[in-house]
């Protein structure tokens, strides 16, 4: 199993993960300081879980965003001139990455 050493807020966590997905598990760190930096431009001083709860609320209205997206591309497929059919496995996938964000977020609070 690997093994990820990352700094989310300041915070120095480990994050497990399967052999070969440490990269991945940057990324989505990346994504998760991101928007870590984007509340603490809007002012304010947050306890880490607080913070972190921020930051899943964030992560899931895009993905509710993304989800709503997906329905409508969907619909619209079924009109004429329509754009390309959208990768049917999208939302599995999405929801995947929500369950890895949340698990990860579950992680932090663990000492």
């Amino acid at each position: 199993m690997g093994q990820v050493s990352v700094r989310v807020n300041g915070y120095s966590h480990t994050i497990g993960c399967r052999d070969g997905e440490e990269s991945h598990v940057r990324d989505l760190i990346a994504v998760i300081e991101g928007k870590v930096k984007l509340i603490q431009q809007m002012g304010g001083q947050f306890s880490e879980s607080r913070m972190l709860l921020h930051v899943a609320l964030l992560l899931a209205d895009e993905l509710g965003d993304l989800k709503i997206e997906l329905v409508r591309n969907q619909h619209d497929e079924s009109a004429p001139n329509s754009p390309p059919a959208t990768d049917p496995r999208l939302a599995d996938r999405l929801a995947s990455i929500a369950e890895r964000i949340e698990g990860i977020a579950s992680s932090l609070d663990q000492p």
